[in-house]
């Protein structure tokens, strides 16, 4: 393998400092005495840094060294263990997860960075940031004295964190699970039997502690999802001294994976010697059986969901900018068009440049959506009006699907053209493509599959709260083409399709809404990734439509001339290239669910031995 990091973080400032509302960010009483506008770009440029000389010489001991299990331990790679305490120690880490604490960056700045570092070892960050996110969900749910227990070592990176949820007998369906929980004496805390699987970073050598966020079920509590609660399970216990002894949480082995090889990915089996202790989050069961364990995990589901997208966005980023610059030095063939004027490079040829703007447009997309949702998380936390808050929450929820499925299922097919570009040069371990395919592919399963997501949006977001939210949703969509539909030079077609794609996409809802009301509900489920995809679609044809109006402004101020010229004229051809070649797909898939293809629910098990 020979990685090469080749992040370019001229979008990100564009996306900070002209297109989000940060300034509105930047007031609330959260990070008032703490940043301007003007602190932004030396830090974008600071991380970068960082990125570059601190994380991305880890990533090739990642693949090389990776993973061991021996004699019931974990190790991870040296080199990660310096990397793991450096960004903590600068205070690039857990850190910033401390929603009480002083000096943090605003979330809105915060996710843009991680996906700066993540596009130097994305093997590497989950060893850095789930620590925060198990703080954020104590933070949020439990005692005071848990919390003065346990964030301050989550906060500051001396303990490591986990999400535990996956189970041998239960993987997406959660509620299946069975590991159990078992009162004590003491008011709160319990004894844990069970196994846990694909727990990413449930073990490893450079931290003092693991603290995992475990589900179970009480014992005596309701099936399903809804008897679930969450419990505070360290590896080692800590007592009132602050010594440690073994808690009985025991490492099985790890999983052998495609790729992310640097990144532990452990079996977990906790309570076979009966010494497993555990503290609840929040109440027991109510007199029905009902937990708060989902509710609770939801928290950290949620921000996971939004790096997972954030993880695909950036390897795929990063393996397109390898392959552009590889593609202004290989020199190969000639012009379709000037057959006689000698050989170029193959970044001059139409098919080449076809795959990068593909990256490019569809990358920019997806950074967009992201980044939409790290505003709202500052709004949903920090707004000082409750109603904006609630506002931000209801915009969270109707975008999390799409920020974790569309990313994470369009990296598979970007990062193959970037490899394409390379021609035979691609396939090889020499060259960093073939690595990011590997790694790549996990994000579409992790954090609840894509399809998991895609019902999620038809089955929940669309009808939540009497569909109002999903319904603003498009109205934001509808409102921006009114505000702008013969106005914006040059770009009639592409608004034009926008329209277009908006009308299929109610045309959509409604033919879903017939199936389900006529009993052919099982279509809902054959068209729901499609109907998710064409959903990030839509979403993000108008984003890049709204950060063109900006660019297109900024070009007629600067001239051709200026040195940030092509940046705005490529925001530009970036919304041109996926109005026109992306979100026809919503129409397409509009016409597909019209159709109705009852092939897959027909189609008996037999025909597949075949």
């Amino acid at each position: 393998m020979s990685y090469r990091y080749a992040y370019n973080t001229r979008d990100i400032k564009f996306i900070l400092k002209e297109w989000l509302p940060v300034d509105e960010v930047l007031a609330f009483d959260r990070y008032k005495n703490y940043y301007s506008k003007e602190d932004l770009d030396p830090i974008v440029d600071q991380v970068r840094k960082v990125a570059e000389e601190v994380i991305a010489p880890t990533a090739e001991d990642g693949e090389t060294i990776g993973v061991r299990f021996e004699d019931g331990k974990v190790y991870i790679p040296p080199s990660f263990h310096k990397a793991h305490r450096f960004l903590q120690d600068q205070g690039w880490g857990a850190s910033n997860f401390d929603i009480a604490g002083e000096g943090c960056l605003p979330f809105t700045v915060f996710g843009l960075l991680w996906e700066i570092m993540s596009g130097a070892n994305a093997a590497l960050m989950p060893y850095v940031g789930n620590a925060g996110a198990v703080a954020s969900v104590i933070h949020h749910y439990a005692s005071d004295e848990l919390k003065k227990k346990f964030l301050p070592n989550l906060l500051n990176g001396t303990w490591g964190g986990t999400m535990c949820l996956t189970e041998p007998s239960a993987g997406s369906d959660v509620g299946d699970m069975l590991s159990k929980a078992y009162p004590t004496d003491q008011p709160g805390l319990y004894k844990i039997k069970g196994q846990k699987i694909f727990i990413t970073v449930g073990d490893r050598d450079d931290v003092e502690n693991i603290i995992h966020l475990f589900l179970a079920r009480i014992d005596g509590a309701a099936k399903g999802t809804k008897g679930l609660s969450l419990f505070i399970m360290p590896k080692y216990w800590i007592n009132e001294d602050g010594t440690v002894v073994d808690n009985d949480v025991q490492s099985a082995g790890i999983e052998h994976k495609m790729g992310l090889k640097g990144q532990a990915t452990v079996q977990l089996v906790v309570g076979e010697n009966d010494g497993c202790r555990a503290y609840l989050i929040g109440n027991p069961p109510d007199e029905n059986g009902v937990g708060q364990g989902i509710m609770q995990m939801f928290n950290m589901m949620n921000e996971a969901r939004l790096d997972t997208g954030r993880l695909a966005t950036a390897v795929a980023s990063n393996a397109y900018w390898n392959a552009k610059d590889y593609g202004k030095e290989r020199v190969q063939g000639r012009l379709l068009t000037n057959p006689k004027s000698g050989r170029v490079t193959i970044n001059k040829h139409e098919d080449v440049k076809r795959m990068y703007l593909l990256n490019k447009a569809t990358t920019e997309a997806c950074r967009a959506l992201l980044a939409k949702c790290y505003y709202y998380e500052d709004v949903r936390e920090f707004a000082p009006d409750k109603e904006r808050r609630k506002w931000a929450q209801s915009k969270l929820d109707v975008l999390t699907p799409l920020c974790k499925a569309y990313p994470s299922d369009e990296a598979w097919g970007l990062i193959a053209e970037s490899l394409q570009s390379y021609g035979g040069y691609g396939y090889c371990e020499d060259y960093p493509a073939a690595n990011a395919a590997r790694d790549c592919k996990i994000w579409s399963i992790w954090e609840g599959t894509n399809f998991i997501q895609a019902m999620d949006l038809i089955g929940r977001k669309w009808t939540q709260g009497k569909g109002v939210p999903f319904g603003m949703t498009l109205k934001e969509i509808e409102d921006f083409i009114g505000a702008n539909k013969g106005s914006l030079e040059g770009m009639d077609k592409e608004i034009g399709h926008l329209e277009k794609a908006l009308a299929a996409y109610r045309g959509i809802q409604m033919m879903a809404a017939g199936y389900a009301q006529s009993g052919k509900i099982g279509l809902m489920a054959v068209f729901a990734r499609r109907i998710l995809t064409a959903t990030a679609q839509l979403y993000c044809g108008y984003l890049l439509l709204d950060q063109a109006v900006i660019a297109k402004k900024k070009m007629a101020e600067l001239g051709e001339g200026h040195y940030d010229y092509n940046f705005y004229l490529g925001k530009v051809i970036s919304a041109r290239y996926y109005l026109n070649n992306a979100v026809p797909n919503v129409w397409h898939v509009a016409d597909l669910v019209k159709i109705g293809d009852t092939s897959v629910i027909e189609a008996p098990d037999e025909i597949f031995e075949y």
